[in-house]
């Protein structure tokens, strides 16, 4: 038995899922992409008091690790650490696209191979193949969407495109015959499986000196000032 606290915010939506091994017992998201640093913490407590459960309960603290929002990550992971260091608890770091992965995954037979698509703005998305048990093909990587972007290998495998880039590339997406697009949205509660399994394991973080994984660097937008140049 272990009570683990399941936190993503790397997109739009802040969520945080208490578990119990893989078995789901609370949960609180919204989709208000200013609002995680906010909400988090009373979230957090929130599916405390729902379950029950005392902070001093709890036996590990899992994060969404990136790619994504890079407030978003900040927020999650400054949390996080924050919980584990003051509980004496380890970290857990699950890839974000793994996250959106497992929502789906369930739902396809083995034939399938699920392509998360994690918005980066415009056309560009964040992106990675896994099969349906949630072994990575390929390493993640950040890539513009074009018009035969993913044409040879929609040729050979039935895909199953995810996650939040697949509205805006639903046009050239649809031209695959036998893609299917599912809008299932990331959730904490798809953490369950993949945080007890590392937490079986023992796969911890150094709380210390864990950073999200942002893929790329940030670059602050530059203000405009009336007057100045």
């Amino acid at each position: 038995m272990a009570y683990i606290l399941n936190i993503d915010t790397a997109t739009d939506i802040c969520s945080v899922a208490l578990t119990n091994n893989s078995t789901l017992l609370a949960y609180r998201e919204n989709n208000d992409g200013k609002s995680h640093a906010k909400t988090l913490l009373p979230f957090v407590a929130e599916v405390l008091k729902e379950t029950q459960l005392a902070s001093h309960q709890l036996e590990a603290v899992a994060i969404s690790m990136g790619p994504g929002s890079y407030t978003g990550l900040r927020i999650g992971t400054s949390t996080a650490k924050g919980l584990c260091y003051a509980l004496n608890i380890p970290l857990i770091a699950i890839p974000t696209l793994q996250i959106i992965a497992a929502g789906v995954a369930h739902s396809y037979s083995p034939k399938h191979q699920i392509i998360p698509l994690l918005d980066a703005r415009r056309m560009e998305v964040y992106t990675c193949i896994y099969d349906t048990l949630l072994q990575p093909i390929t390493d993640v990587s950040a890539i513009i969407v074009e018009e035969n972007t993913f044409t040879p290998l929609a040729q050979n495998h039935q895909i199953v495109f995810c996650g939040n880039g697949v509205e805006k590339c639903t046009p050239i997406l649809r031209q695959y015959e036998h893609a299917i697009l599912d809008s299932t949205p990331i959730s904490a509660r798809n953490m369950a499986d993949l945080s007890a399994k590392k937490f079986s394991q023992k796969q911890f973080e150094d709380i210390a000196y864990f950073e999200p994984f942002y893929l790329k660097e940030y670059v602050a937008a530059k203000p405009h000032v009336k007057g100045l140049q």
